[in-house]
C-alpha cells in the first residue's frame, strides 16, 4: 500500500459534548504528537479554554483549527467511514475492532479516497447507543477488566499512535529510531577480533592481578567470560571503557594513584 502525507489528514477526530476542557487540550497534544490535525468538537461544554490552551501544551494550532459543531451528524459529514470508541457491553451486536484493526481500517479508507472519522464519547458516558449506531464499527481498547475506564485524551493517544504505526509500515519508514551518541564512529562501530583478543588478554591479566583468577585453576571462567562478551556486540567506544576500566583497576591492585577519567 502505497500512501502520502495527505492521509492522516483525511481521519478525523471527533470528540462529543466533552464536559472537561483539558480533555481537549490532553486530545489535541495526543494528536499532534502522532500527526493528526483535524479535530472536529461536538456540542463541547467549556471550549474555548484557557485550561484546554494549558492542556495543550504547544498544540494550539490543533485547538485554533478545531472545528465546532452542535450535533454529530455535522461532524461526521463527508465521512464514508466512521468507527465509534466504546468501554461498554451495549447488548446489541455490532462489528467490533480492536485499535490496530480500527488503524488498519482506517487507512484502508483512506487509499479508496474516503474519509475517516475517530469518535470518542462523554468522559462520563461514552456514546449514547443512537450514535453508536451511527458508526459503522465499534472500537474496544483492551483495558484490564479490574480498571477499564481510560481516561478520554488517553483513549485518543492510544488510536491515534495505532493509525500512526500503520501509516509508518504503509510509508516503509522505520517505527523506532536509534539514539546516536556524539562520539563520532566509534559510537557504532563495532571491535576487530584481534581486539577482542587483546582485550581478553588484558582481562585475564587484570583478574589474576586482582586475585579473581588463578590459572593453574581456571575453572572455565575465561571461557565463560569469551562467551559473554562475545555475544554483546561491543563496540569501539564501549571497548575504550572497559579498557580503561581494567587499566585503572590494576593501577589501584599495584597501589598506584588513579584517577577517574571521561571516555
Amino acid at each position: 500500500m502505497c500512501v502520502g502525507l495527505p492521509v492522516l489528514e483525511k481521519i478525523r477526530v471527533v470528540l462529543v459534548n466533552t464536559s472537561h476542557p483539558g480533555n481537549i487540550g490532553g486530545a489535541a497534544r495526543a494528536m499532534k504528537n502522532m500527526g493528526l490535525s483535524r479535530l472536529v468538537l461536538v456540542d463541547p461544554q467549556d471550549f474555548p479554554s484557557n485550561e484546554a490552551v494549558a492542556r495543550a501544551s504547544g498544540a494550539v494550532d490543533i485547538l485554533d483549527g478545531a472545528h465546532i459543531v452542535n450535533t454529530l451528524e455535522e461532524a461526521l459529514v463527508g465521512c464514508s467511514l466512521v468507527l465509534g470508541t466504546s468501554a461498554r457491553d451495549r447488548h446489541i451486536p455490532w462489528p467490533l475492532l480492536d485499535p490496530r484493526e480500527c488503524a488498519a481500517a482506517s487507512l484502508q479508507q483512506v487509499e479508496l479516497g474516503g474519509e475517516v472519522a475517530l469518535v470518542f464519547g462523554r468522559e462520563y458516558a461514552g456514546l449514547t447507543n443512537e450514535e453508536l449506531q451511527r458508526c459503522q464499527f465499534h472500537v474496544h481498547i483492551p483495558s484490564d477488566p479490574q480498571f477499564s475506564s481510560l481516561n478520554l485524551a488517553t483513549a485518543v493517544q492510544v488510536l491515534a499512535y495505532e493509525v500512526r504505526m500503520a501509516w509508518l509500515a504503509a510509508q516503509g519508514q522505520p517505527t523506532k529510531m536509534a539514539k546516536l551518541e556524539t562520539h563520532g564512529e566509534q559510537t557504532s562501530l563495532p571491535v576487530t577480533a584481534d581486539e577482542m583478543e587483546l582485550f581478553y588478554a588484558h582481562l585475564e591479566n587484570t583478574l589474576v592481578q586482582i586475585g579473581f583468577h588463578d590459572p593453574s585453576n581456571p575453572r572455565h571462567l575465561m571461557s565463560r567470560l569469551r562467551r559473554l562478551y562475545g555475544r554483546s556486540n561491543i563496540s569501539k567506544l564501549e571497548m575504550n571503557i572497559l579498557r580503561g576500566i581494567l587499566t585503572e583497576t590494576q593501577k589501584a591492585a599495584r597501589g598506584e594513584a588513579h584517577k577517574r577519567r571521561d571516555v
